[in-house]
């Protein structure tokens, strides 16, 4: 389970608004000042960042909490909007290439084109699909996992 700390601001049915401020590993390796992920949170400053999660504690507004996702649904959701589409423009543009060989030699390029935009079309039509499917499957979606314990200061 991969796990971040945010604060609740806004609830929605099941589901919670949570606010996390995102952060780097920048710092903590010897690379520091050569490093393009730290140049970048530099000049891009630390920003918070909203994640609707679902709420199976009934955390309310104000809550510090501990959000987590599972790894396996963060890999197998990745590999779908990454590697699928991906794949489907390579299968296109062979199948372009290979046919448009067979069927008319010399629009072999112009068929390999067209076979990796019909292949992408179809991997993001796929992934849409996908995408309905999974959207309220608990695999595929950040939830509340408890309330996160603060220090309290006496003066």
């Amino acid at each position: 389970m991969i796990e971040e700390s945010g604060r609740v601001v806004e609830l929605e049915g099941e589901y919670a608004w949570v606010e996390s401020e995102r952060s780097t590993a920048c710092g903590g390796c010897a690379v520091r000042k050569g490093c393009g992920t730290g140049a970048m949170a530099r000049v891009l400053g630390r920003r918070h960042v909203r994640l609707r999660v679902i709420n199976r504690i009934s955390a309310v507004v104000g809550d510090r909490v501990v959000v987590g996702i599972s790894e396996s649904g963060l890999l197998r959701g990745s590999l779908a909007v990454y590697a699928v589409p991906l794949a489907a423009l390579f299968a296109g543009a062979l199948g372009g290439h290979f046919i448009g060989g067979q069927l008319w030699p010399v629009a072999r390029d112009p068929l390999a084109i067209a076979g990796a935009v019909s292949g992408l079309l179809a991997g993001l039509a796929w992934l849409q699909r996908f995408s309905r499917r999974t959207g309220n499957h608990e695999a595929y979606q950040p939830v509340v996992l408890r309330k996160q314990l603060t220090a309290v200061v006496h003066e």
